[in-house]
């Protein structure tokens, strides 16, 4: 083995002890494995005790390595080849080769916690599980068993695959696969059983999303630089831009997380989970400061040729990421304090009390905060303000009416799912109709109008390493990627538009989703995403791979905004409730009955089509017109430029046709003004009698 390998081992070595030492020490202090057994209830015995978080840390270790593995293959390290043939360079091929022995060993210790977590449910030693058959009867009953099968499966699939991957577009395919395996087992922990599941179930997503690149990304680049391989400057830079934006994010939704399970501050020191938090808050900042001292020091040390440097001050900070993680296995071990009082059975649902009676003013003052959308708010308009103000320092202009429409559509956003109307939605029919409404057939016009791509392929630099694909060059390979061209076609668009909310409210699928709240946002997504498809295609502000002519677009919208109008009275005259089991559950006291909300909810979503299809067309109108007034202006040129080309004896590039076009119609006005004149004068001299001979 090379002196590069034997220091990569030693790095991983001493990280993996780092991680150990603290396991042990927060689960002992947390109480975790110290848990007295009381007679009569079933004990899972010291070896699930234990070996439950230890399987976890490394099923967690194992993770972010594949993370980190995939994204230095896909992202760190410059792209090779021409646009029209990109390829992965040789190391990026071997970290993919390396994140499928990654893979594999995720998959392995996600199995092993599977066990280890039903043998921990059931209170029976895990011997007695693996030789029975409860593995195979609790694995799809149990949340955490269903999500842990999830992780196996799709590890197992990055595996197979990350062997035989040689481009870049399916090195990014391979990524956004793990990262979703990354998710499932957080979000059916403390987080869904939290008293305000909603904002800790999005902070515990935000939160593992953003560890995994972070301490992973570290790992590889660290490694990178023990190997001794080049472009580690390249690679460093642009995982130190990555770095800080998963810091802000880790600390943030670490933040978020801590104050949805300890409400009280003074718990942060009086309980064994809120000292174990203190504690990963503290190391937190530490590794802030680890992340200033690269910037401020390591990076320039490799611009100056002194690789060394930040390979011994990456090893350090990897160690201490390593036992921040230990840490963090031992927290979720760790119960959280129990809630004080009673929770009434509607906040265990809702995650809030019921409220009360519904007005106009309670709907427009009573807030309810939603992390998620509100974290998908600040982003969009902060990407959209930075696109607009790189623009502007660059002394580019961008139309003042599209950054109004991009904005006052993030604004119903907030309306929607941040107000009243959020807190009423799970509770009426009718409410949850005009959200739907809303994301789905107003939201979208404005942000179609604003043209977010547009803006960002103006905004976004080109790649400074030439071959090499920075986020200008993926957004224009994903535009003219066959993916698109198939979902960007009207008929799928519209299909999807039209057929997926006949699909979502006449099915059980709208109950189920309903009850989960991570269901309840995907539902929303959709409505949000396949409205934003669907005016893409209509409106055509941004490039699309097919731009339908102004007839068209127009026929479109006749044929498909009547659908809502038709769904409306469906709804009104349907006699059987939707989801009923989720709504009489849920069924405000102060509330009418559950069929003639439901009859309530299908009159707005009759009403409510004539709202966006009065909005599109005033913009179709002002797209055409400006449209044409364009190809006016063009032609004029074009005619401008043929008559210069002309007089000059030149016919000649895109003007050849107008330019002789032009010039016949010249000859044929010459010959018949010539014609004319002949025409007009006697056929000979005969004609004319002599001036010495009198007229008869």
């Amino acid at each position: 083995m090379s002196d590069g390998g034997l220091r990569v081992l030693r790095a991983a070595a001493g990280a993996v002890a780092a991680a150990a030492v603290v396991l042990v020490a927060a689960l002992v202090l947390g109480g975790a494995v110290t848990e007295q057994v009381i007679p009569g209830i079933g004990d899972a015995g010291a070896a699930t005790r234990w070996g439950l978080p230890v399987s976890r840390t490394v099923m967690d270790l194992l993770s972010a390595l594949t993370i980190g593995a995939l994204l230095a293959g896909s992202a760190l390290l410059p792209i090779e080849g021409v646009r029209n043939a990109a390829r992965l360079s040789r190391d990026s091929v071997g970290y993919l080769r390396a994140a499928s022995w990654l893979a594999a060993g995720w998959a392995a210790a996600a199995a092993a916690t599977l066990v280890f977590t039903v043998a921990d449910v059931l209170g029976q030693p895990v011997t007695d599980v693996v030789g029975g058959n409860e593995l195979s009867s609790y694995v799809g009953s149990l949340e955490q068993g269903t999500a842990l099968m999830i992780v196996v499966l799709l590890a197992v699939v990055v595996a197979l695959l990350a062997r035989t991957t040689t481009t870049p577009a399916a090195a990014f395919a391979l990524l956004a696969m793990a990262g979703v395996a990354l998710l499932p087992p957080p979000l059916t922990g403390h987080s869904a059983s939290s008293a305000n599941h909603e904002v800790a179930v999005t902070g515990v997503a935000l939160h593992v999303a953003a560890v995994a690149p972070w301490v992973g990304g570290l790992a590889i680049v660290g490694a990178h630089a023990l190997l001794g391989r080049g472009k580690l400057p390249i690679m460093a830079e642009r995982y130190s831009r990555m770095a800080l934006w998963c810091y802000i994010t880790v600390g943030a939704s670490g933040l978020v997380n801590v104050i949805s399970r300890l409400p009280d501050p003074s718990e942060l020191l009086t309980t064994d989970y809120g000292r174990l938090a203190l504690g990963k808050i503290v190391a937190w900042a530490v590794l802030g400061w680890f992340g200033w001292w690269h910037r401020e020091r390591t990076l320039p040390a490799l611009h100056d040729r002194r690789p060394r440097a930040f390979a011994r001050f990456a090893t350090v900070e990897a160690a201490v990421m390593a036992a921040t993680m230990g840490l963090a296995v031992a927290l979720a071990r760790t119960a959280p304090p129990p809630v004080t009082g009673t929770e009434s059975a509607i906040k265990t649902q809702l995650g809030f009390d019921m409220p009360p009676h519904i007005n106009l003013d309670r709907l427009a003052t009573l807030w309810h905060f939603d992390l998620f959308f509100a974290v998908l708010v600040i982003v969009l308009g902060g990407l959209y303000l930075g696109g607009v103000l790189r623009l502007r320092r660059r002394g580019d202009a961008w139309p003042l009416g599209r950054t109004v429409s991009w904005f006052f559509g993030l604004l119903t956003i907030v309306v929607v799912t941040q107000t009243g109307v959020a807190r009423y939605a799970p509770l009426l029919f009718s409410v949850h109709m005009a959200q739907h409404m809303v994301l789905n057939m107003l939201t979208p016009i404005f942000l179609v109008v604003g043209a977010p791509t547009t803006l960002a392929l103006r905004a976004l630099k080109p790649a400074k390493v030439r071959g090499d694909r920075g986020p200008r060059e993926w957004l224009t390979v994903m535009l003219h990627s066959r993916f698109v061209r198939f979902v960007a076609h009207p008929a799928f668009a519209t299909i999807l538009f039209m057929g997926s909310t006949f699909a979502l409210y006449f099915t059980p699928l709208f109950e189920d989703l309903m009850r989960d709240h991570l269901g309840h946002i995907a539902m929303m997504v959709h409505f949000l995403a396949s409205g934003c498809l669907f005016f893409w295609v209509l409106l055509g502000v941004d490039p699309a791979p097919r731009q339908l002519p102004h007839p068209m677009r127009l026929l479109l919208l006749f044929v498909t905004m009547p659908f809502h109008a038709f769904f409306g009275i469906a709804l009104m005259n349907i006699n059987q409730a939707l989801a009923p089991g989720w709504y009489n559950a849920v069924n405000p006291p102060w509330g009418t009955t559950i069929l003639h909300d439901q009859h309530t909810g299908g009159s707005i979503a009759w009403a409510f089509g004539e709202v966006p299809t009065f909005v599109v067309l005033l913009v179709m109108a002002f797209q055409w017109y400006a449209d044409d007034q364009r190809q006016a202006r063009r032609m004029d040129r074009k005619a401008d430029r043929a008559a210069e080309r002309t007089a000059r004896g030149e016919v000649g590039g895109e003007e050849d046709e107008l330019a002789a076009y032009n010039a016949r119609l010249a000859k044929l006005a010459e010959r018949d003004r010539l014609a004319g004149g002949r025409a007009g004068r006697p056929a000979g001299p005969a004609a004319e009698p002599a001036a010495d001979q009198p007229e008869p």
